[in-house]
């Protein structure tokens, strides 16, 4: 009897990772030694696993992740010895994904 793969709230596995392959905007890798492909596997898992995670503890796709948290990134610039730090306006929403990051007790 054959059992079918284990089911995630996107369907097959497979389904998750072609989902989350598309909205990380992966390209497509040629390796060639068994190291680099196993490698190249092990930091792609990594990826999928966080954007699971991502999305079961904020309960929104990792693309709207994505799209909510990738302006926020701060600027220092260095200006005749002055630094400057620019950072960005967080938004409500980015501000509830990080909230419901937080761990619990914090």
């Amino acid at each position: 009897m054959r059992s079918s793969p284990p089911t995630t709230s996107c369907g097959t596995p497979g389904q998750s990772f072609r989902m989350s392959k598309h909205d990380l905007r992966a390209r497509p890798v040629f390796h060639h030694t068994r190291d680099a492909i196993e490698a190249h596997l092990t930091v792609v898992m990594a990826s999928l696993a966080v954007a699971r995670y991502l999305q079961d503890t904020t309960g929104i796709s990792i693309k709207r992740v994505i799209r909510a948290l990738k302006p926020l990134q701060d600027v220092t610039i260095n200006l005749n010895g002055h630094r400057i730090t620019a950072q960005p306006q967080l938004t409500q929403t980015a501000a509830g994904i990080l909230k419901s990051l937080k761990p619990s007790g914090h």
